[in-house]
């Protein structure tokens, strides 16, 4: 194996294991105990198990983007631009799930929601004009934050105020 092999095999396994960091801690921030069963939802709600397997493969898609995105990086600015978009949309992530469970305070959550489906947009824009495979690949992720937030503000809605 080449060094430029053993790279680009070190950047996919970089990538999906960040990516599956990310849904682990995820995971373990979404507690759905008696708090979130009492919550009044909106009928277009999704039965709680499908939200995994949807993760998942937003979780997959996105690491393959940057993966991809990491080996078309002619230079170090480029490659520390594609960590810092996908780490800061690794933070909103994380960022929302412990607003809704953690802290439960769906309002906020979906404040900050705003800012991840912006962060998914930004991914989008700027590695599509690289790879406009990334377009592709990260358009279900837009799609489901859009839907969250969707979901987010009727739940928001049905069952306001929230207070600390």
């Amino acid at each position: 194996m080449t060094p430029a092999q053993s790279a680009r095999q070190l950047s996919f396994w970089v990538s999906l294991g960040g990516a599956f960091t990310i849904g682990a801690i995820g995971g373990a921030l979404t507690q759905l105990g008696p708090w979130y069963g009492a919550l009044s939802k909106p009928p277009f709600q999704p039965p709680d198990w499908a939200f995994g397997p949807a993760w998942t493969l937003i979780f997959v898609l996105s690491a393959y983007s940057a993966h991809r995105l990491w080996e078309v990086a002619t230079s170090r600015a480029l490659r520390i631009q594609v960590v810092a978009l996908f780490l800061t949309n690794g933070a909103l992530n994380l960022g929302w799930s412990y607003l809704f469970f953690f802290i439960q305070r769906p309002d906020l959550a979906l404040v900050e929601a705003a800012a991840l489906w912006l962060s998914v947009l930004i991914i989008i824009v700027v590695g599509g004009r690289r790879l406009p495979v990334v377009r592709l690949l990260m358009a279900p992720y837009l799609i489901w934050v859009t839907f969250a937030i969707a979901l987010n503000g009727a739940i928001v809605e049905l069952n306001k105020p929230f207070t600390s």
